[in-house]
C-alpha cells in the first residue's frame, strides 16, 4: 500500500523543537506546519489522507473541501474544534488522545497552590533586594507560611486528572472532597463525595477538572464565590469558561476569597488588557499545565499509534467512526 500523505496543521505546541517527528515520518509522507490560518487549511491539506490538529478548527465547509481525507487524529483530549457531525456524514474517522497530561496537570495544580502558601518567588526577590542581609535574625517570612496538611482540597470533576490531584492531596495530608457524577464507581478510601454547596463551603482549595458544558459554563460566579471561605483559593487548570471572569475579579478585589491560580482563560490567547491581569492574588500561567516534555512525548507516541492503528484497519481512541 502506498504511504499516505500526513499533514500536521498546528504542531508547534506539541513539538516546539525538543521532540522528534520520526514516529509519524515512518507512517507516511509527513508535512508539519507550526500553525495554520483558516484560509490555509484547504490548500495545505487538499492532498492529505490523514490530518493531525490540536486547536485548528475543522468546520463542515473545510472538511467538505478535503475529498481525500480519511482520518483526523486530534493531538488533544478535547475535540470540539472538529465538526464531528460533518465528519461522520463524510465518512471521516476522528480519534483523540486522553490521559497523556494527567501527571503534568496535577503537578501544576500543586505548583499553583504552593505559590500561595510558600511564596517562594516573593521570598527569593526579597532576598535579592537585600531583605535577608538587613535582618538581625537568621530566618523571616514576608507573611505567615501555612501547610497543606489538614486543609480541605475540593475537586470539581473526578476524572483521571481529578483523581490524581486527590491522590497527591491525600499524600500531603489534606482532606479530600469532590463533586462527582459517579461516586459509587469511583469511590476511594481517601475521598468524600459531597454536593456543590458543601464543595464550595468547605474547600480551602477548590480545583476545577470538569469538561466545559452548557450546564456548567460560568459555574464559578458571584453567588458561588460568596459561598467560599475568605481564606480559600480557587485553582483552574480545566477550562476558562467554567469561571465568570468579571465575578472572579470582583471577588478578588473585594477579598471574598484569598486568591486564584489560573492556567486557562475564557479567551486564549487573551487580549493584552485582560480584566484579570494585574489583579492582586491572581496568578496566571499560559495554559501550559499539560505541556511537560514527558506529557508531550506521550501525546506524540499515542498520536502515532492512532494513525498506525487506523492504517492497519483497527482504529483506536475513536470518537467518530468513518468509512472512507
Amino acid at each position: 500500500m502506498e504511504k499516505p500523505n500526513i499533514v500536521v496543521l498546528d504542531g508547534y505546541t506539541l513539538n516546539p523543537g525538543d521532540l522528534s517527528w520520526e514516529k509519524l515520518e515512518a507512517l507516511g509522507r509527513l508535512t508539519v506546519y507550526d500553525r495554520s490560518k483558516p484560509e490555509e487549511v484547504i490548500p495545505r491539506a487538499k492532498n492529505a489522507q490523514i490530518l493531525l490538529a490540536n486547536k485548528q478548527k475543522l468546520s463542515r465547509e473545510t472538511l467538505s473541501g478535503l475529498p481525500e481525507l480519511r482520518c483526523i487524529s486530534v493531538t488533544a483530549t478535547g475535540y470540539n474544534n472538529i465538526d464531528t457531525e460533518a465528519a461522520k456524514e463524510l465518512g471521516i474517522t476522528v480519534c483523540n488522545v486522553s490521559g497523556y497530561g494527567t501527571t503534568a496537570v496535577a503537578q501544576h495544580v500543586f505548583a499553583l497552590m504552593l505559590h500561595f502558601l510558600n511564596q517562594v518567588a516573593a521570598h527569593h526577590e526579597d532576598v535579592l533586594a537585600g531583605g535577608w542581609s538587613a535582618k538581625e535574625d537568621f530566618a523571616y517570612t514576608l507573611s505567615p507560611i501555612t501547610e497543606l496538611a489538614g486543609k480541605t482540597l475540593g475537586i470539581y470533576g473526578f476524572g483521571q486528572i481529578g483523581q490524581h490531584v486527590g491522590k497527591l492531596g491525600h499524600a500531603f495530608g489534606m482532606k479530600v472532597i469532590s463533586k462527582h457524577k459517579h461516586p459509587k464507581r469511583d469511590a476511594r478510601p481517601w475521598v468524600r463525595f459531597v454536593d456543590l454547596d458543601e464543595l464550595f463551603e468547605e474547600s480551602d482549595f477548590l480545583t476545577l477538572h470538569a469538561p466545559l458544558t452548557e450546564d456548567n459554563a460560568g459555574l464559578i460566579n458571584r453567588e458561588r464565590l460568596q459561598q467560599m471561605k475568605a481564606t480559600a483559593y480557587l485553582i483552574n487548570t480545566g477550562r476558562g469558561g467554567l469561571i465568570n471572569e468579571p465575578d472572579l475579579k470582583a471577588a478578588l478585589e473585594d477579598r471574598v476569597i484569598a486568591g486564584a491560580g489560573l492556567d486557562v482563560l475564557s479567551q486564549e490567547p487573551p487580549p493584552a488588557d485582560h480584566l484579570l491581569f494585574g489583579v492582586k492574588n491572581c496568578v496566571i500561567t499560559p495554559h501550559n499545565a499539560w505541556a511537560s516534555r514527558e506529557a508531550r512525548q506521550r501525546l506524540m507516541n499515542e498520536s502515532a499509534n492512532n494513525i498506525r492503528s487506523f492504517l492497519a484497519g483497527e482504529p483506536v481512541n475513536v470518537v467518530v467512526e468513518g468509512n472512507r
